[in-house]
């Protein structure tokens, strides 16, 4: 199975995607990319995936262009900016879906309370992101 997730950055919400479908199935082709890609991965981002085991320092932004003419059995937004700007693949796609959750980048007051944002954030990925390979892989 070959899966694209898309955001506007890729900086933090489809790179934590991206990790934790690759953890739950190694065998699966997984790529994130972003409509404007940041110039990093979110550096609290990798952090609170360190934390749980899932090294995301090697990963960087990427260009949504770079995947168009490629087939994909799952397109999956987990941004509305990404959903709304979602460009047209000339290559084969069986299915596009959105997955939404907040930008823990957004998250604002003391660093606790952003590292709190981050995990949450990071949490609720995982959650449903795992709801999602249960039912169309398990």
């Amino acid at each position: 199975m070959k899966t694209l997730i898309l955001c506007t950055g890729n900086s933090c919400r489809s790179q934590m995607a991206e990790g934790f479908l690759k953890s739950f199935d190694s065998s699966m082709e997984v790529h994130s990319a972003g409509t404007e890609p940041s110039n990093e991965v979110h550096p609290k981002a990798i952090v609170v995936m360190n934390e749980i085991g899932i090294d995301l320092s090697t990963n960087y932004p990427k260009k949504v262009n770079e995947f168009l003419n490629e087939e994909f059995d799952y397109v999956i937004t987990v941004c509305g900016g990404a959903k709304e700007s979602c460009p047209t693949f000339s290559g084969k796609v069986r299915h596009h879906i959105h997955i939404g959750f907040d930008d823990p980048a957004d998250a604002i007051g003391t660093e606790e309370e952003i590292y709190s944002d981050f995990r949450r954030i990071r949490n609720e990925i995982k959650r449903d992101f795992y709801k999602f390979y249960q039912e169309k892989f398990a």
